[in-house]
């Protein structure tokens, strides 16, 4: 974000981190006092705890960390509950505690990170002086603030899966534009040629990225009751921007020929006319894939963009030309169907 000012990357991270934490605060608020409600003769922290630690973007990773939470405090408390019934605190019962909680984090896990909330609950208790009180109301105030989480978190406030997959297929369609266009105006240009190989492979990275959270929207659709309307929309755009992908390894492979060629032959009369001759294709390839995932129809610009290469193709037929060109025909391919 390079020319970015500080506010403007604060503005953009509050309106993209700021409906997540304004949804924490309220739900943890309402914990507090549904415990409060409960009878809670202490402050119930442990209830606000659960909306902190177990939010998350989308509604599937939120329950999925609040059923893990649950069920490690439950296996803490006995845990801990048990040992410091018939053990006094030593080094060696401390080692014996945190063994067995790591053992049960294993099997209490989402299978890709360890469950540490059963070691960290069983050494609270074990370091409370009245534990059986500790661990009681450590697990019932967990439970009504996974409860008050688990119904509201999907309500309050939740993702619009199409709103962000419509913003991502704009992105993508004009980052995919501008590299294909910033690489054929760098052929013939040692430096540029240099420069924009390393932007397109940080370019080609984010447009990966894209394509994750393309799955991650679709996949947010399951779990977001007031959204489930737009399934069948977000669900093409997902498989639009899915197809987008595959054109970023000949973006890449296009970035790599122009620096290769460039920084061997030079600016000669050659490659000149190359970035002459490939500039109009570019552009229309651009605008084919910008259709393309706006879910139109993309001939009319394939066709104006081969029509331009096979113009290129009558005027230059050596194996720079031949090479600069594959790229836009393998793109050009996928946008009219053919496997990229």
């Amino acid at each position: 974000m390079t020319g970015v000012s500080p506010w403007t990357r604060v503005r953009s991270r509050l309106r993209a981190q700021g409906p997540t934490a304004a949804r924490i605060l309220v739900i943890a608020v309402l914990c507090w006092q549904a415990a409060l409600w409960a009878g809670a003769d202490q402050p119930p922290v442990f209830a606000a705890i659960v909306p902190l630690l177990c939010l998350r973007g989308d509604s599937a990773s939120s329950l999925t960390a609040l059923l893990l939470r649950i069920l490690g405090v439950m296996a803490g408390v006995a845990l801990g509950v048990t040992v410091v019934h018939f053990f006094r605190p030593t080094t060696a019962v401390l080692a014996v505690v945190l063994g067995l909680a790591l053992l049960c984090g294993t099997v209490i896990s989402s299978g890709t990170a360890l469950n540490v909330q059963v070691a960290v609950t069983s050494l609270l208790v074990f370091a409370n002086p009245t534990p059986e009180s500790y661990g009681f109301a450590r697990l019932w105030e967990n439970a009504l603030g996974g409860a008050v989480t688990a119904v509201l978190g999907p309500l309050l406030w939740p993702r619009n899966p199409r709103r962000e997959a419509a913003t991502l297929a704009r992105e993508y369609a004009d980052d995919l534009t501008e590299g294909l266009v910033r690489s054929t105006r760098a052929i013939g240009s040692p430096d540029a040629a240099y420069a924009n190989r390393t932007h397109t492979q940080a370019e080609a990275d984010r447009l990966h990225r894209y394509g994750e959270k393309a799955r991650e929207a679709e996949k947010a659709m399951r779990f977001n009751p007031l959204h489930r309307r737009h399934r069948t929309e977000v669900a093409e755009l997902s498989d639009r921007i899915r197809r987008a992908t595959r054109a970023a390894p000949h973006l890449l492979a296009l970035a790599a020929e122009v620096d290769f060629f460039t920084a061997r032959d030079g600016p000669t009369p050659a490659l000149f006319r190359a970035r002459t001759a490939l500039l109009p294709v570019a552009e229309a390839t651009g605008r084919a894939l910008k259709a393309l995932l706006e879910g139109r129809d993309p001939h009319e610009d394939t066709a104006a963009a081969r029509t331009a290469l096979a113009r290129y193709t009558r005027d230059d037929a050596a194996p720079v030309a031949v090479l600069l060109r594959r790229p836009f025909t393998k793109i050009l391919d996928l946008c009219d169907g053919s496997p990229g």
